[in-house]
């Protein structure tokens, strides 16, 4: 990977990936995630993307899109430990397929540049349309009861910390934004924030760090740095929660310490024995919990690396709760064991590193696997993520997973009689 740095706030990252016949460039502007911001931030991409001074609206934005053989233009916000990330996206041909000899990277740039850097789409009728829009996202998450469960585990959890706090923000927080405060947050952040630029495919990147400095430089920033994740740490009792709603299959939501940091020598063992515990078909849970004994429609693990967490998610019918909850801790502590047959161990290390090869196939899964590697401080590139992974023995996984501790239970049942 091939770094440049801009200026002081700005670094362009360059992910060579000539298998594939497209270029894809990511846009990750870092913001702390806190209660103050959360709703702004999650409204505020989807208006850079609405128009621009190239591109005064959404059909002009569309048609230089079209001439650049058929550009792709999206926005988001992600949470990555204690990092809110405002994420812009855009993809098209490389270069070198251009029919005319035509500079698509440059120009997608130019489109970049000026949807970050001279942005019109704050008028008081397209930020009420976008607020709409990001309500319904969050009232998507609501009405998932799934993804509900898993969101409400975590707020419990970390309840009065940053963790806790959603990306979309809250539906209170996003009726309250208006036109005028989002303009002004925007006119505060723009400078004063991290960014990172990843390209990732074959392109001409010094034609793209010109074009980024030619915006750049008519602009002033202030140097800021890239929000720290601290590691999730409480003391005291298992929290219990049960919540009943109008659901027809309970929803089981275990919320673990690790006490392994992201940029920890152990975290790759972290890894394998998640995969051991949950991570897949492979898996413990799905094999044990789920298929030999029927107590689960589903059941996974998954870790937070920049938070130390664990979250376990399971659909059970509401009368197996106390079973599945048993067996769940059951299949924890025979990893915690070294129980761990030769295929569950054998199985695990080919799934990650299956996953990791797979990456190369995904231009925007590379960008967020370098991005992951740069917050998490450890800056590994997938090769030697493998490496390190096949490593990994039994006696590893078992190790790490007396580190293991059950903060958090949360149950969604169906209403009460």
């Amino acid at each position: 990977m091939e770094t440049v740095k801009i200026n002081e706030n700005i670094t362009l990252c360059y992910i060579p990936m000539q298998k594939l016949k497209t270029t894809n460039i990511g846009i990750y502007i870092h913001r702390p995630l806190c209660e103050g911001e959360v709703s702004e931030n999650a409204v505020l991409p989807f208006v850079l993307k609405r128009g621009c001074s190239l591109c005064p609206d959404s059909e002009d934005i569309a048609k230089y899109l079209e001439n650049l053989y058929g550009a792709s233009f999206g926005a988001g916000v992600m949470k990555m430990g204690d990092d809110h990330i405002i994420y812009m996206g855009f993809e098209t041909i490389s270069d070198r397929y251009a029919a005319n000899g035509e500079k698509l990277s440059a120009d997608l740039t130019r489109l970049i540049m000026s949807a970050m850097f001279e942005p019109v789409g704050f008028t008081d009728k397209i930020v009420a349309q976008e607020k709409k829009n990001s309500i319904d996202r969050i009232l998507a998450e609501i009405n998932d009861k799934r993804v509900y469960a898993q969101k409400r585990c975590c707020a419990l959890m970390c309840e009065g910390s940053a963790f806790a706090l959603g990306a979309y923000g809250t539906s209170e927080g996003v009726e309250a934004v208006t036109a005028t405060d989002l303009k002004a947050h925007y006119d505060s952040i723009i400078t004063s924030s991290p960014i990172d630029i990843y390209v990732c495919g074959d392109a001409d990147i010094n034609a793209i760090a010109d074009e980024i400095k030619t915006y750049t430089n008519k602009l002033t920033f202030k140097s800021s740095s890239i929000p720290r994740s601290e590691m999730f740490v409480r003391e005291g009792e298992i929290k219990r929660v049960t919540d009943h709603m109008e659901v027809t299959q309970g929803k089981l939501s275990l919320g673990l310490r690790t006490n392994i940091a992201a940029d920890s020598d152990d975290y790759t063992a972290l890894m394998v024995c998640n995969s051991v515990f949950g991570g897949g078909a492979h898996s413990k849970l799905f094999n044990n919990v789920r298929e030999k004994l029927s107590l689960c429609y589903y059941a996974s693990s998954r870790l937070v690396r920049n938070k130390g967490i664990m979250f376990v998610n399971a659909g059970i019918e509401f009368e197996n709760f106390e079973k599945a909850y048993d067996e769940i801790l059951a299949q924890l502590d025979a990893v915690k064991k070294g129980d761990i047959s030769d295929f569950e161990y054998q199985s695990s290390i080919a799934f990650l590193i299956n996953q990791l090869e797979s990456y190369k196939d995904d231009e925007r899964l590379m960008q967020v696997f370098a991005l992951g590697q740069k917050l998490s401080g450890t800056n590994t590139d997938i090769d030697t993520l493998k490496e390190k992974i096949s490593r990994v023995t039994v006696e590893d996984i078992k190790r790490v997973a007396n580190n293991i501790e059950l903060d958090t239970v949360y149950f969604l049942a169906g209403k009460e009689e």
